[in-house]
């Protein structure tokens, strides 16, 4: 009877198969409990897709798009997918490795000459593999393309060479959307083509995402798109412009339909084939399902029990959800949040998009259908989160009442224009401050920011919409504005990077206009134990010369008052004193007091 065994596991093992891939779908129930989450999470509206092998087996909007005008959303409403897109830039890649045109164990610098980092270690031993994985030791400087944005790609990554590592190589794990820019830059370098092109050729056009584009103007055109929300307090929601996330765009700038991101899961799903067209390599496709660098200890999480493993491979998240094998990515940007979810050994697709800004809708969304469609113990999603908000508002709550009120009112040290000037990082770029109505302001490229004192030289920076100021939102930034041997504000030190010590922007004093007959009344020769300094005006500008040295230049910074241009923590005060002026020289060594003939 030994014969029987073999015969039973087989039988055994068919019906398993069998059994595992006949998805149990209860549409009507998944749009009650999706809606559920919709009203817990107050989510304006979103667009859910799911795929089973290369079936589209579920689609389907729910809410507005556009609330002011009533506009529902549907599962052809296009939403921005943020870092969603970054699966794609690496598999643009990971043709071209297939192709013989490079390899992820390449260095970046074969392909980008110009891209410097931080130090050696970086320099000479990084691969492209290492930024696909997260795991350069880069923390994410985010704020130097968020708050600094430009259009000019080469110039954006050149501040990678100023950006500092929070550790070695290979050492952590760490998210950072620089290194994807870089690949889409390398993809440009191989194929000839904008990495736009690359992505429409390659990925939109075969697997027929006729409407998902690239940009926000295109999004801006397109008569079913999807406003961004975020929420004003805890209900209210209100529109949020667009971010152009500009050069930034290999690591998040697709904006797609629920619809047309299933045909990107049907890809994945069917070893790269779509419509019996190749449009991805089998063999890249076995690839990338693999981890790359391990999330932390991989230990599961108290917060996230069901989830082990996590790790991050070629531009997805994976881990094992509650014992099956998952893929996933999320992706955030100003008014938008989406999650696109594969499980490959099920046969089983997710894409949710949704019009929030930092929304828990699409993982909360992933999770329950993940639970329904595959027969999982069942997790009550929406218990679990409104049960976890309610212990963050408490906490918030006692945090507050708790806080020591550190803030000292009208104490900062100097006068708010002597805050005043440029102030520049070469990772990041420049911005403004300024008084308007003896109130202190930043106005970053795309940004205008109200500083408002907190203590000393102090502040906290709070971002402003429409020109209005929102105080109770509470401030993410602190500026602490540093002070040279003189007394003068000479920089101003932000902590962007929580794994980072605060950096440091250098400050250049906002030139003070005087106009040419004022100048005037500052000119001659002012005498000082036996030393003449002449002043005189060349060309608009006052100079001054010292024996034995140079001729200066005096740059205004206020009424009468100079920098001496070339000698930081050097300046020039003119004062009348009855019937003369007095040249009063501020250096590092002492204030000195010069008259005037």
């Amino acid at each position: 009877m030994k014969f029987l065994r073999p015969l039973f596991l087989l039988l055994f093992l068919a019906c398993s198969t069998i059994g595992f891939a006949q998805l149990k779908l209860d549409a009507k129930k998944l749009d009650k409990k999706l809606a559920e989450l919709q009203a817990l999470t107050k989510t304006v509206g979103f667009s859910v897709a799911i795929v089973h092998k290369d079936e589209l087996i579920y689609a389907k909007g729910f809410g507005y798009r556009d609330l002011e005008n009533k506009l529902k959303a549907d599962e052809n409403t296009l939403f921005a997918i943020g870092s969603s897109s970054k699966a794609f830039t690496t598999a643009l890649l990971g043709a071209m490795e297939a192709e013989g045109d490079f390899s992820f164990e390449d260095s970046p610098s074969d392909y980008l000459p110009d891209l410097k980092f931080y130090n050696d270690e970086l320099n000479n031993q990084l691969k492209v593999l290492d930024m696909v994985s997260h795991r350069s030791g880069l923390p994410r400087h985010d704020f130097s393309w968020y708050l600094f944005p430009t259009q000019n790609r080469d110039s954006l990554l050149a501040r990678v060479e100023f950006q500092e590592p929070f550790s070695g190589l290979r050492q952590n794990w760490y998210y950072n959307n620089f290194m994807f820019l870089a690949q889409g830059m390398i993809a440009e370098k191989i194929s000839g083509k904008s990495w736009e092109a690359n992505i429409q050729s390659d990925f939109f056009n075969p697997l027929e995402m006729k409407r998902s584009n690239l940009s926000i103007s295109a999004l801006e055109q397109d008569e079913n798109a999807s406003k961004g929300y975020g929420l004003d307090g805890d209900s209210k929601s209100k529109v949020l412009l667009y971010y152009d996330i500009a050069a930034m765009g290999p690591a998040g700038s697709i904006n797609s339909s629920a619809k047309e991101m299933a045909n990107w899961l049907k890809l994945w799903l069917n070893e790269g084939n779509y419509n019996d067209q190749q449009v991805l390599p089998a063999a890249y496709i076995r690839k990338a399902q693999n981890p790359l660098m391990l999330i932390g200890s991989g230990i599961s999480d108290p917060q996230f029990p069901d989830i082990h493993l996590a790790s991050y491979g070629y531009g997805w998240f994976i881990a094992s959800y509650k014992g099956h094998y998952r893929m996933e990515h999320g992706g955030n940007i100003d008014g938008f949040s989406a999650n696109v979810c594969l499980f490959p050994e099920d046969d089983l697709g997710i894409v949710i998009l949704c019009n929030q800004n930092g929304s828990s809708l699409p993982p909360l969304a992933r999770n329950l259908i993940s639970d329904m469609l595959l027969d999982l113990n069942k997790t009550n999603w929406h218990d679990l989160h409104k049960e976890r908000l309610d212990q963050a508002k408490k906490a918030e709550e006692e945090t507050q009442e708790n806080e020591a009120v550190t803030e000292i009112p009208g104490s900062s040290v100097h006068l708010p224009e002597e805050y005043q000037g440029f102030y520049h990082h070469p990772g990041y770029g420049s911005f403004k401050v300024f008084t308007t109505n003896d109130s202190l302001f930043a106005k970053f490229p795309i940004e205008k920011a109200y500083l408002k004192p907190k203590f000393y030289d102090i502040f906290d920076l709070y971002f402003m919409e429409d020109d209005k100021v929102d105080i109770e939102a509470g401030s993410s930034l602190k500026l602490n504005f540093q002070t040279n041997n003189l007394g003068d504000i000479q920089g101003v030190n932000i902590k962007f990077e929580p794994t980072l010590e605060a950096l440091s922007f250098k400050r250049k004093p906002l030139d003070f206009e005087l106009s040419p007959a004022e100048l005037e009344t500052l000119v001659g020769a002012y005498h000082l134990s036996g030393i003449s300094i002449q002043v005189s005006v060349k060309d608009g500008v006052l100079m001054a010369l010292v024996p034995g040295q140079p001729e200066y230049s005096l740059i205004p910074i206020a009424d009468k008052e100079f920098r001496i241009e070339g000698l930081q923590g050097y300046k020039v005060k003119f004062e009348a004193q009855e019937e003369n002026m007095n040249m009063i020289l501020m250096q590092p060594n002492g204030t000195f007091t010069a008259k005037r003939e």
